[in-house]
């Protein structure tokens, strides 16, 4: 197998300099040369090996920290099909209150986490995050009025609000662009999975028959203590970077920091600067991303946080509603006819084309969330920029959360026609934008090939890691898409 570099020739001055921005943090595309002036080559067997280990000791890791992260989010609706709303005392609008007040922090701390993930490291970071919103979960169960759980999802959202764009992130620095959508795909498979799982666990967990607790207390404080324990496990685990990682011998090191260098990111474990972290932002594109971000969120946040709601709705009792929300979350495809049959037909009446429609609501849930991300990531191949844009981006699909709750109301029960409408509206939205901006990147990539006079074929997989990094302004920048 040839050489997965070429040979770069330094002079004893670049040395030098190449050693001292290694030493310092920030290493440029040619410092993954050794002291002894020799390129980094390696084999595609080599890079598999390198593969394997960080896809068995990184993502499922991760995976199950995202797992946790939505069961946690989510664990109030099927909290309240076992009558925790009743328990506490909640009335009129005040359930749908509750799960819109997450989404205000959720928003607005989720980029300055995100910045602190960068400057700290995703390793370090994201687990203490973990155990906060796990110990916000055992408070709940000991919360006795709204006031008390208004408060609980309020700190709730502060402690998830980074976990996705910093996750995201994170495996950007470990992963290259061709590699990362399908890695990002499994991470974010926890979040179907944990669709599946929160009803199983609650038909379990209220099985619990105890005089002196409720069902759903169980189900907060095992679902949260679950999370607390392995938030320290992760903590423990994990790496902050490839480069400092004892799992992999100096050989490995030198690989993935060449990986990186090649097909990811300008420049490796580069120092935070805010200024230029922020630039994208002035690119009209990220705005369409950002409008792609909000439309795909309001269906997905509508899935997540009242598809025990509709299913109970259709007058099942509370152990069957946790058991019927499992078999559509395990399905994934045209998500957008499910709110349409469930606001064109009388839920009550036809209860089982209302189920089937459950499972056209949940099919595609996840799936665009991941090829967004992996979209604006790979465009994004500065580390801190992406770091910002992840969050930005992840705060706007988060504030769709705010549309979903306002928009499920308590007098629309059990048709929630508004909502549905609305949530199908979005997803439409979202799929002209998509379809608009991949067909005017294709065409972008074409006329910049015809006008170098390159073959029309030519991509960013050609291009350079450093003219990528210039932005669009660069003649030799390419669309990944």
């Amino acid at each position: 197998m040839g050489p997965a570099c070429s040979t770069l020739h330094l002079t004893s001055m670049e040395k030098a300099e190449a050693t001292s921005r290694v030493a310092a943090g920030s290493p440029t595309k040619e410092d993954y040369i050794d002291a002894e002036s020799q390129a980094v080559e390696y084999t595609r067997a080599e890079e598999r090996r390198l593969l394997r280990k960080f896809d068995f000791s990184i993502l499922p890791p991760l995976t199950i920290m995202y797992l946790c992260n939505a069961l946690d989010k989510g664990n109030v609706g099927n909290a309240k099909t076992d009558g925790w709303d009743k328990d506490i005392g909640l009335v009129g609008n005040q359930y749908y209150i509750l799960v819109m007040v997450f989404y205000v922090p959720f928003c607005l701390f989720g980029t300055p986490i995100s910045l602190l993930v960068k400057r700290f490291s995703a390793a370090r970071v994201l687990p203490i995050m973990m155990l906060g919103f796990g110990s916000m979960s055992l408070f709940a169960g000991i919360a006795k009025n709204f006031s008390e759980i208004f408060a609980i999802r309020w700190f709730l959202g502060i402690f998830e609000s980074a976990m996705l764009p910093g996750v995201v992130f994170y495996l950007s620095t470990f992963y290259t662009r061709g590699e990362l959508a399908s890695r990002v795909g499994l991470f974010y498979a926890a979040a179907a999975i944990s669709g599946a799982f929160s009803g199983l666990i609650a038909f379990g967990v209220f099985q619990i028959k105890n005089g002196k607790h409720h069902g759903w207390q169980y189900l907060f404080w095992i679902e949260g203590a679950g999370t607390c324990f392995f938030a320290v496990i992760a903590f423990l685990w994990l790496p902050r970077s490839a480069s400092t990682w004892w799992f992999l011998d100096d050989r490995q090191k030198s690989i993935a920091l060449a990986r990186i260098l090649s097909a990811s990111s300008v420049t490796a474990d580069e120092k935070l600067n805010i200024r230029d972290a922020f630039r994208p932002l002035k690119d009209p594109l990220y705005w369409l991303w950002a409008v792609i971000s909000l439309a795909l969120g309001v269906p997905l946040a509508s899935v997540n946080n009242f598809l025990p709601q509709i299913v109970a709705s259709l007058g099942y009792s509370t152990i069957k509603t946790n058991l019927y929300t499992v078999a559509p979350i395990l399905s994934e495809r045209f998500r957008y006819f499910g709110f349409i049959v469930l606001g064109s037909i009388d839920v009550v009446k036809h209860t089982g084309v209302a189920y089937f429609a459950c499972f056209l609501l949940t099919m595609g849930a996840s799936a665009p969330s991941v090829l967004v991300a992996t979209w604006y990531n790979n465009n994004t191949p500065s580390e801190s920029r992406r770091a910002v844009v992840t969050a930005v981006m992840v705060a706007l699909a988060n504030s769709s959360g705010l549309i979903s709750t306002n928009v499920f109301r308590a007098q629309d029960e059990p048709k929630y026609i508004p909502a549905l409408a609305t949530s199908a509206a979005f997803g439409g939205l979202c799929l002209v934008i998509v379809a608009s901006t991949g067909i005017w990147m294709r065409i972008e990539n074409r006329r910049r090939n015809k006008a170098q006079g390159l073959e029309e074929n030519y991509s960013a997989a050609n291009t350079n890691t450093e003219d990528l990094g210039a932005g669009r302004h660069s003649p030799s920048f390419r669309y990944t898409y």
